[in-house]
């Protein structure tokens, strides 16, 4: 019994090392992340170039460029419908391109990085709950 309580809390040990380190590389660097978040732009075009979204970090719209020729088309539900289109083709960049500038500092697989691909918030405690699940198993 002893001695499965040494390795438990070598293992315990191990783990807080690791989670320590990772949080000391992205407390080290938020710095440099936030402003990297802050000036983060994704510019996306419709098919035919005549709309042109771009979004921040949040999908947030920014600017709107509409070339001259959209106006020989009077169709304003097809003109919406581009609009509409080409800003969430910006705002899915923006997050894949928040998810690669986050996820150099935060270990693949973390709770927080699948957070940000998925937005299931159990995401967030998934791997405090198999965590849990693997000791209340361990303790049975």
């Amino acid at each position: 019994m002893e001695s499965s309580d040494r390795d438990a809390n070598r293992a315990l040990r191990a783990r807080f090392d690791e989670v320590y380190g990772q949080y000391e590389r992205l407390r080290s660097g938020l710095a440099d992340l936030q402003g990297q978040l802050a000036a983060f732009r994704a510019t996306e075009s419709s098919d035919d170039g005549l709309v042109t979204a771009t979004v921040g970090p949040r999908g947030q719209l920014i600017k709107l460029e509409l070339d001259r020729r959209i106006y020989r088309d009077g169709d304003v539900n097809a003109l919406a419908a581009k609009i509409t289109t080409t800003v969430q083709r910006a705002a899915d960049a923006a997050s894949v391109g928040v998810q690669g500038l986050v996820g150099e500092y935060l270990p693949t697989g973390s709770g927080a990085a699948d957070f940000l691909k998925d937005g299931d918030f159990g995401s967030l405690l998934r791997r405090s709950d198999a965590a849990l699940r693997e000791e209340a198993e361990r303790r049975e």
